[in-house]
């Protein structure tokens, strides 16, 4: 059974997902360099929340989360993944920063679920709080360091125009 095509309507309105961006592409060079800086200050902040929580918190020396290896690869995978998604998101909405925004929290707070998830079964509270600060980290690094490093261009229409979507979101 399908929606009814006014309530598609309304929620791409509402998503600001219109297909019809009038700015260009960033350009693929600040992507990557956009992907590799996200990679390595995620990877550097989650290794000082992880030093400070064991600091702050000494139960939680030898938590297994807290190992390189294991917050590591999901880091890695998971800001390749939204720098993957920050070209698609400009392609589809001409307010980018504004629906990226709004993803990165529905991001978070999906990826915030198995971690109440462990502490539900047992383990550390105080472990728990810095896997869920090391996820808020990692949105608000990877969110920032793309819409700066790596913004869309200004508008197909005229060069001397800021871009609609940084318009929008500002």
């Amino acid at each position: 059974m399908a929606a009814p095509p006014d309530v598609i309507d309304r929620v791409l309105a509402w998503t600001r997902v219109d297909f019809t961006p009038k700015h260009r592409q960033p350009q693929w060079w600040r992507l990557a360099l956009a992907t590799v800086l996200a990679v390595g200050l995620s990877l550097a902040a989650c290794a000082a929340l992880v030093v400070i929580g064991e600091h702050v918190w000494p139960a939680t020396k030898g938590f297994g989360h807290f190992q390189f290896a294991d917050y590591g690869k999901l880091t890695v995978v998971g800001v390749l993944i939204a720098c993957a998604g920050w070209p698609i998101v400009t392609r589809i909405s001409s307010a980018p920063r504004w629906l990226f925004f709004r993803l990165a929290i529905l991001v978070t707070l999906v990826l915030w679920l198995p971690d109440v998830w462990i502490w539900l079964k047992g383990e550390s509270a105080q472990g728990v709080a810095v896997l869920m600060i090391m996820h808020l980290a990692i949105a608000v690094i990877t969110y920032n360091v793309l819409v700066r490093v790596a913004p869309v261009q200004a508008s197909r229409l005229g060069r001397g125009a800021r871009a609609t979507s940084e318009v929008a979101a500002s």
